[in-house]
């Protein structure tokens, strides 16, 4: 562990400080007791607001109402891209500190890392981006990694992804793939304080591009594959934005790992090149770790693995071609670690991800329900396509739809891939959030019958499952997808509790 580069960390002077030396400082209206005052907690969340906390103010939505709330509950100062007056918050906004930076969500990284005193130096932080199977290959290495500790006898492996976050204090489901910089890093303290060695975690776009990681190295960074999503002015502008912020992962990354297979490979490569190492790998000999010999199998899906030290069979439970390069991927990194072939196949032949190629069948064993979180074009190709090969000569039946205010594109997308091999498609609500969910499902369907699919919204999600389930004729595979486990669905401005496609099917099949 290096050597902590501030001495005098928990005064307030010091984050000022902090401030001036990351050139994110405007200005400063504070007392001398309020510089010499020790932060004792640091938070964006109005809710989560103790005596002794810097309260940092963030967000689109952020109403004045949630500073004056932080204040009551012992904020002694803020730091903020404006300064808010007596008139919007009251009398008590005169006893509070201000801090005003050009850019808070590079400050937020920057105060993050000092507060929780860089925890991520002193894990093992295997980082995964990519357009599709960040999830799911988080899971496979995570579930190698527990394994490993396991026989060792060490400790389970902390994971912050899409699906859940456990950091050996914390467990509960995620709202974001990659959170923001401040509870990111406290997870990451929370995982080095609880004796954990290794963090498998997502990195998503969204928090490469608005600093949710700034200022931590990764020691593996995996590039997965890329293909167009999260393309709307709340996201990325361009395919090339979208493409450059998942690239920036390299530049804090110790050694790379690339799928060679991947579209935009010499990209990918050239931008690698940065990192100290660069490991690869594909299904093809030119890779570092390689794979062969790709078959469906009794029920499992077995490929031989070919390593510099070893060459191992191993195989999947979970169904889909596409789920060998995500094994690839975690294989490369585990057997990098040094983990053996034989941990390594026992894991991946156990694994499991929630919400991700989950196989339902009804008690005549003639209806099938796959459940995974595919949501962009380049999932449900590989998902739709690799279904047409596996449920060769079954009906096709495709349940999803598509969120409000952001990648815009799959409206158009999704339902050209899915209308070319579904023969109908049922259209639902999916985290409609504040737009008109009856427009967007409108927008899906329109783009269903162009491909000359049959559709029908069914807005209410439940009843839409309900309805597939019950109306499915036997030799039918429905492709449910976009929700996985979730357990939350986000109408408005808020996130409503339901139940979760799992649970749906469970409940209907």
């Amino acid at each position: 562990m290096q050597t902590k580069i501030y001495e005098d960390r928990y005064t307030l002077e010091t984050y000022v400080n902090l401030m001036k030396r990351d050139w994110l400082l405007e200005d400063y209206m504070l007392t001398d007791d309020q510089l010499g005052r020790e932060v004792l907690h640091l938070t964006f969340d109005s809710q989560d607001v103790k005596p002794g906390t810097l309260f940092v103010v963030k967000g689109a939505h952020f109403k004045a109402q949630y500073l004056k709330d932080a204040i009551e509950r012992g904020a002694f100062c803020y730091i903020s891209e404006r300064a808010y007056t007596e008139e919007e918050i009251g009398p008590a906004i005169n006893n509070c500190g201000v801090i005003l930076v050009h850019d808070i969500r590079r400050a937020m990284a920057s105060l993050g890392n000092l507060f929780y005193e860089e925890p991520w130096r002193e894990l093992n932080l295997i980082g995964f981006t990519g357009t599709k199977g960040k999830s799911t290959t988080t899971y496979f290495l995570r579930q190698i990694l527990d394994l490993w500790m396991e026989k060792q006898g060490g400790v389970p492996t902390a994971v912050v992804s899409g699906i859940e976050v456990y950091d050996g204090v914390e467990l509960f489901e995620s709202k974001l793939t990659t959170p923001e910089a401040i509870p990111l890093l406290r997870h990451f303290r929370n995982a080095v304080d609880s004796g954990i060695d290794y963090l498998t975690m997502e990195v998503s776009s969204q928090a490469l591009k608005y600093h949710r990681v700034d200022g931590i190295t990764f020691d593996y960074g995996v590039f997965l594959n890329i293909g167009e999503d999260h393309i709307s002015d709340n996201e990325h502008r361009d395919f090339d934005d979208y493409f450059e912020s998942k690239l920036q992962l390299f530049s804090q990354t110790r050694t790379a790992v690339v799928n060679l297979q991947s579209d935009h490979i010499e990209e990918i490569a050239c931008c690698a090149e940065c990192c100290k190492r660069v490991l690869t790998f594909g299904t093809t000999p030119q890779a570092v770790i390689w794979a062969d010999h790709i078959r469906r199998q009794d029920g499992l899906t077995r490929f031989q693995v070919h390593t510099p030290l070893w060459d191992q069979e191993m195989a999947l439970t979970i169904p889909g071609r596409f789920n060998v390069d995500n094994a690839l991927a975690a294989i490369t990194v585990a057997a990098d670690l040094g983990v053996d072939p034989e941990t390594i196949a026992e894991a991946l032949l156990d694994a499991k991800v929630s919400g991700r190629m989950e196989v339902y069948e009804n008690a005549e064993r003639d209806v099938t329900v796959l459940v995974d979180y595919a949501h962009n074009r380049l999932s449900f190709e590989q998902l739709y396509t690799s279904t047409m090969v596996e449920y060769s000569g079954k009906k096709i039946v495709g349940i999803f739809g598509c969120p409000g205010g952001k990648a815009l594109a799959r409206r158009q997308e999704l339902p050209e891939v899915a209308g070319k091999y579904a023969a109908k498609i049922y259209v639902t609500e999916e985290d409609y959030g504040e737009e008109d969910l009856d427009v967007i499902n409108a927008e899906i369907a329109a783009n269903v019958k162009a491909q000359g699919c049959a559709v029908e919204i069914i807005s209410d999600r439940e009843e839409c499952i309900k309805t597939a389930i019950e109306t499915a004729e036997p030799g039918t595979v429905i492709l449910l997808t976009g929700k996985g486990r979730e357990t939350r669905q986000k109408r408005g401005t808020r996130y409503e509790q339901v139940l979760s496609d799992v649970d749906l099917v469970k409940k209907y099949l």
